[in-house]
């Protein structure tokens, strides 16, 4: 939800949002790609409705900055739930300019998930633990099945 919180604050920010979602086609996630850009779409239009000026894309095995490139993108907006996600991220932000000039726009994460991550949901869902209210209902189902299912 936390993703979807600040996606939703970009949109006050910008006239048009580009969700991209980037892949290293060398690593292989929970969920294919075209199953994580539609669990997102499915996630956003639940919760932001058709709001116009956003849209989803894919990229694999290129730089953000190539891609902002691609979209004309003037800034990335990046979510922080604290200080080491400031910590990781401000480096890459500051990389970003150095090749390209883009700014990175820093998004307080709400409070509610700040101790919220990927890769937690994932532990306590593969093992059956109750995720409701820390992803969109639509990631908890998908996750719930491919727990299910043995992966």
């Amino acid at each position: 939800m936390g993703h979807v919180d600040v996606i939703a604050r970009a949109t006050t920010l910008f006239d048009e949002v580009v969700v991209a979602v980037l892949h290293n086609p060398d690593k292989l996630g929970t969920f294919a790609i075209p199953e994580r850009l539609r669990l997102l779409r499915e996630s956003l239009r639940q919760h932001l409705g058709e709001r116009p000026g956003v849209s989803v894309v894919e990229y694999g095995g290129r730089l953000l900055v190539d891609v902002c490139r691609d979209v004309g993108a003037s800034a990335v907006v990046k979510g922080l739930r604290g200080g080491t996600d400031f910590a990781y991220e401000l480096p890459m932000a500051l990389m970003n300019r150095h090749l390209s000039g883009i700014e990175t726009v820093f998004v307080p994460g709400d409070p509610r998930y700040e101790h919220v991550s990927s890769s937690l949901v994932k532990q306590v869902s593969a093992y059956g633990g109750d995720v409701t209210g820390l992803v969109p209902d639509v990631v908890r189902d998908a996750l719930s099945k491919r727990w299910a299912a043995g992966r």
